[in-house]
């Protein structure tokens, strides 16, 4: 950055708490488009236009939630939150990232049991799937312009997308080699692999932030094993505290005590974000436990798709529409059984997220400066962006072809669609002006038709 930027623009303010309050439950109600449509919002929000956060610590800490098992948007939100304002700064965030989707997939679940197909919802739906496609494509468009500034990583990001879409290569295996070849990359040819390469140039756009590149870590960042002991004993007392307390109610077989133990194993495997566990979810929800058909799971990932939060709250409905099958309560309390569901399946699949962040951010920070651990997180974040493009074919596929290549190819839908990714890409539109605006077109068009 040049010496006459730096004398114009000057860095923020530091955030009080309640102002990082604020945004955080704003983005816990308009975080559409899946993991790569909300990280893609919080860097626009928090690098390019608050500036509460450099580009190349955030993309730092992208790379660490990344590897982690759970949804890396929920997690990001998490860390920044943390490196913000500590450990309750990190739960704040993390918690209202998570909470009004909660909320609004209780409400949403028990309208689709009570009243089934409404013509109105499927029109809003019809509309708004196209415009997450955009949204998807777009936020592959803009990490990658930023997180691929050399041919080798773009190449990476290539292949990443050629072994998952071609070859159906599980996103484990794909970060692992990825990783693998980041740190060979950092002694062999390091200049392409240094995770801050490429944010000169961009911070000359964005100026100086509250927590740049050179902030010195805050005092709660640095590891202490203390605190990392602390930390793993208050998370797995948690645990077991709440997995008592519904042995004891509701037996070790009961439904509540069982999804405890299902969702926590599913946190543990949802390496790649919710749809590398979605087969995972359908085994165990549909075909072990019979929580619910597979109708009604399809049904669930639609809405997950549509609601603000991670996708893999999809867990919420599978949790709700379970503790309503099975009248936990009896037949008069149904809607109290699903909420009681999805509760309990939410906290047990997000919990381990906390701790992931609480107990690694503090190495992750201490080895920002360090290529050997830093160039392998780089790896990383070129292979997922290849990942997100196949998401975003993944989409593209569901939403124009519904009954597969053999059926009917929905015209209107694809327009909806490159109507939406043009106003992202050429006018700026917001993404919560886009979704609302394509969920009116779909309603007027399915009303019309």
């Amino acid at each position: 950055m040049s010496t006459e930027t730096c004398q114009v623009t000057q860095a923020p303010d530091p955030i009080p708490f309640y102002q990082a309050f604020v945004y955080w439950l704003k983005l816990g109600f308009i975080s559409f488009g899946g993991p790569a449509g909300q990280i893609s919002m919080m860097h626009q929000e928090l690098v390019e236009k608050r500036r509460w956060i450099s580009e190349h610590r955030f993309l730092h800490a992208l790379n660490y939630t990344m590897v982690l098992p759970g949804p890396e948007a929920q997690q990001l939100a998490t860390y920044i939150g943390w490196l913000m304002h500590g450990v309750w700064g990190g739960i704040m965030a993390g918690v209202l990232f998570v909470l009004p989707s909660l909320f609004i997939l209780i409400g949403l679940t028990w309208v689709y049991l009570v009243f089934g197909n409404v013509p109105a919802v499927e029109g809003i739906l019809y509309g708004i799937k196209p415009a997450v496609t955009a949204i998807v494509l777009f936020a592959a468009y803009r990490i990658g312009s930023r997180a691929l500034p050399n041919n080798v990583l773009r190449s990476m990001a290539l292949f990443a997308f050629i072994a998952i879409f071609a070859f159906n290569i599980p996103f484990p295996y794909i970060v692992l080699l990825a990783g693998i070849i980041g740190y060979v990359g950092a002694s062999i040819a390091p200049e392409h692999f240094r995770s801050g390469a490429h944010h000169a140039a961009s911070a000359k756009n964005y100026g100086p932030a509250v927590i740049d590149d050179d902030t010195p870590a805050p005092a709660h960042t640095r590891f202490k094993w203390s605190r990392f002991i602390t930390f793993a004993v208050i998370g797995l007392t948690i645990w077991i505290a709440v997995m008592a307390m519904l042995s004891l109610n509701f037996g070790w077989h009961g439904t509540l005590t069982q999804m405890g133990i299902f969702f926590s194993k599913a946190a543990l495997v949802t390496f790649g974000g919710a749809y590398a566990v979605l087969p995972y979810v359908y085994q165990g929800g549909v075909e072990h436990y019979g929580w619910l058909s597979g109708t009604q799971m399809i049904d669930g990932l639609a809405l997950g798709e549509t609601t603000p939060g991670p996708l893999i709250m999809v867990v919420s409905f599978v949790g709700f529409v379970g503790g309503w099958s099975k009248q936990l309560f009896g037949p008069d309390a149904l809607l109290l059984a699903g909420a009681a569901g999805a509760s309990v399946a939410t906290l047990f699949t997000f919990l381990p997220s906390f701790l992931f962040i609480l107990l690694g951010g503090p190495i992750v920070e201490a080895t920002r400066g360090d290529i050997k651990f830093s160039a392998p997180l780089t790896g990383i974040t070129a292979a997922v962006v290849g990942v997100i493009l196949n998401l975003a074919t993944f989409f593209a596929y569901h939403v124009l072809w519904p009954q597969g290549f053999d059926g009917t190819f929905e015209w209107f839908s694809a327009v909806i669609g490159i109507a939406a990714f043009i106003a992202l890409f050429k006018f700026k539109a917001g993404l919560v002006k886009v979704i609302m605006t394509c969920a009116i077109i779909g309603l007027t068009y399915s009303t019309l038709i």
